[in-house]
């Protein structure tokens, strides 16, 4: 009879093994399954004695913590990828959380920059600087390409092809996909790297380089990056929740309002399926509206 810590410390095993599991995937799943194990307070318990009825207790004991419906929806996905687990090594014979439904989660519309107050942004950094020439070209490449910010600081010089304007990024489930980048990023991108000699050899990148560096010549982190950007931003925009993901989303939503295809747009942004690229449709009437009231005489 298998113990439930035993299994979920095989189950963790599993997930570091497997190459299309994200580390912020592993570190979520270990988080909840610990909840999980903890909620039981007795190591002990058999997996095969824990019943769906158990594990909506738990998520019921997660609702009185003032938990929100996304953490039990993701403590509830936790849960199914570890008894799925359990069934593929045949530890148990029967699921008991198949039948459990996660909770509605509404999607927020994301947050964008108008395209005037783009230009400003890109404004923002000291060029007279090495790091304000850094956060130019990261600036510049990131609202360019619509990656994410883990895709951004994992990227290295020989991820780009200067030539065709293209660069390799390594996406979620560690998928590469080919974005293309605009002149004035390849520009930026040029001015930076020829600046940065001391940093980078630049005629002879066999060996992997970052292409944004700290000042101690590591690789940059997201978190550097986080509190950059964010400062930047609130030097030329109001509002809240502003950090680098809104680059991303300004990228997007540009794209359609300039008649860009959804699915165009889906691949660019890495997205696995549609529906997760069509939240930026929604911003759409609200722009048309905004967009009649300023033009038709009777607006």
């Amino acid at each position: 009879m298998e113990k439930l810590q035993e299994s979920i410390e095989d189950f963790f095993i599993y997930l570091e093994k497997e190459v299309s599991y994200s580390i912020n995937t592993i570190k979520a799943y270990k988080v909840d399954l610990r909840k999980f194990l903890i909620f039981f307070s007795n190591d002990n318990i058999n997996i095969q004695s824990i019943s769906r009825k158990d594990i909506r207790s738990f998520l019921s004991s997660e609702y009185d913590k003032k938990r929100s419906d996304r953490t039990v929806s993701r403590r509830l996905a936790s849960i199914k990828s570890f008894f799925n687990y359990l069934i593929k090594s045949e530890q148990i014979g029967n699921n008991p959380s198949a039948e459990i439904k996660s909770p509605k989660l509404s999607k927020p519309l994301p947050n964008f920059i108008d395209q005037k107050v783009i230009d400003l942004l890109m404004d923002a950094p000291n060029k007279s600087t090495i790091d304000g020439l850094r956060d130019k070209a990261l600036l510049e490449l990131f609202y360019s390409t619509g990656m994410r910010l883990s895709e951004l600081v994992s990227l290295d010089i020989e991820s780009i092809d200067f030539r065709k304007n293209i660069i390799k990024v390594l996406g979620k489930g560690r998928k590469e996909r080919l974005v293309p980048f605009g002149n004035r990023a390849k520009f930026h991108l040029d001015n930076y790297l020829k600046n940065n000699t001391s940093k980078f050899k630049v005629n002879n990148i066999k060996d992997r380089q970052p292409l944004f560096t700290s000042n101690r010549n590591q690789r940059i982190s997201t978190r550097t990056v986080q509190r950059r950007v964010s400062t930047y931003i609130k030097l030329v925009a109001n509002g809240s929740q502003l950090g680098p993901h809104i680059l991303r989303h300004s990228f997007a939503t540009h794209l359609l309002e300039n008649g860009a295809d959804i699915r165009t747009v889906k691949d660019l942004l890495g997205h696995s399926s549609l529906s997760s690229t069509q939240v930026y449709t929604h911003i759409q009437p609200e722009k048309i509206k905004q967009i009649h009231k300023q033009a038709h005489p009777r607006g």
